[in-house]
């Protein structure tokens, strides 16, 4: 029995973790959950697996966590610094899956202690990858990709040698707005655009998939995880979400990994490594597919992954400052205040306007993360 501590239970990658938990009891034993607000589903969690400690992100919600978990023996914890001290208790298996960059601070607490980490956090790695990724080399932590596209990818390498791949593609769904018209896009509300079509997502990676920031951000992401050239990792459209991600070999021979669109999938083979496991996903029925469409992304209408991979380009503290300006921009939109089409064009504009030091420490990733944000903030009406 390993055990295991999930940053961020409450969401979709934490809910569909614990159901493959659930049905290999013997295999697993829960040490710590967070969740950032969700007290009532955090303390049925937390009972259920008869944790150690149970951790609100938002510290005003400890006092409701503490009652809920009244008589269990379970420690209740809140705030910022709660969530890094549970990370750094250790663990063999750490669920990174904190949505933004307040998941950063916990999951290099976690790389720390040196054992596995199942990142899902994206904006993590790209706010401060080469200083993560310095971190990982120095513990011997192992970093394992949770996000579909680079768990594709992360299999799709196994058994091969790096200097013998020739490119990397990343399949992107296209949204809810792929067929939309420029026009269409403008009048774009925050309900449409939480409705993907093929995922069961959070409100903000739901919008970043129907602006594309969230393949802008997974290409940075491939960037640093993966030992290739920028120039060698590629976009394609894939409406049906059914190939995750492609690797090239210069032998010209292309290795693809395919599945259901359940995120159930990559966390198992995840939950697993180096073996496999038994999922509750139905299998892949080709035939009923019937067609699998590949096209390229329209940059135009779609600009988020034009903005990413200028920030990769330039490096530094950019991935960071275009990271804080998309989450202040999103959070913007989900409340109504800006049009949809306004998400790139104000993450565009923070990054034409300030370009920092590039950060050598956690602490100057954090300082610029605030001061671009600050300057989102300001873009925004009423902000």
């Amino acid at each position: 029995m390993r055990t295991l501590s999930i940053l961020g239970a409450t969401g979709s990658i934490g809910s569909s973790t614990l159901d493959l938990v659930r049905r290999n009891r013997k295999d697993w034993r829960v040490v710590a959950l967070s969740a950032n607000r969700n007290v009532e589903a955090l303390a049925a969690l937390a009972r259920e697996f008869a944790i150690e400690v149970a951790v609100v992100a938002d510290e005003a919600c400890l006092p409701a966590l503490r009652e809920a978990l009244a008589g269990s023996g379970i420690e209740a914890a809140g705030g910022a610094q709660a969530l890094v001290e549970a990370a750094a208790r250790g663990a063999d298996m750490t669920i990174a899956a904190i949505v933004g960059c307040a998941g950063l601070a916990p999951t290099m607490a976690a790389i720390e202690q040196g054992g596995l980490i199942g990142l899902a956090n994206k904006e993590a790695l790209v706010s401060a990858g080469g200083i993560m990724t310095a971190a990982v080399t120095r513990t011997g932590a192992t970093l394992l990709p949770v996000d579909s596209e680079h768990n594709a990818i992360f299999q799709c390498l196994q058994g091969n040698c790096s200097r013998d791949v020739r490119s990397i593609t990343l399949t992107a769904s296209g949204g809810p707005f792929r067929d939309w018209s420029s026009a269409q896009l403008a009048a774009a509300t925050p309900a449409q655009a939480v409705r993907h079509p093929n995922w069961d997502m959070g409100a903000k990676i739901s919008v970043d998939s129907a602006t594309m920031f969230n393949k802008g951000l997974e290409l940075i992401e491939a960037y640093y995880l993966f030992p290739v050239r920028l120039d060698a990792l590629r976009i394609v459209v894939h409406p049906q979400s059914i190939v995750h991600s492609m690797v090239e070999y210069r032998d010209g021979s292309t290795l693809a990994q395919l599945g259901p669109s359940d995120m159930r999938v990559p966390i198992a083979s995840v939950l697993a490594w180096p073996a496999r496991m038994e999922t509750p996903c139905d299998p892949l029925d080709l035939a009923a597919i019937g067609q699998l469409t590949f096209f390229a992304p329209d940059e135009d209408r779609f600009p988020a992954t034009r903005l990413a991979r200028a920030a990769a380009e330039a490096g530094g503290a950019m991935p960071a400052v275009l990271n804080a300006a998309n989450e202040i921009a999103v959070e913007a939109f989900l409340r109504g205040q800006i049009a949809f089409t306004r998400i790139a064009a104000e993450v565009e504009h923070v990054l034409e306007t300030f370009a920092p030091c590039a950060p050598q420490t956690l602490d100057e990733v954090l300082a610029v993360d605030a001061e671009a944000r600050r300057r989102a903030l300001a873009l925004m009406p009423c902000g």
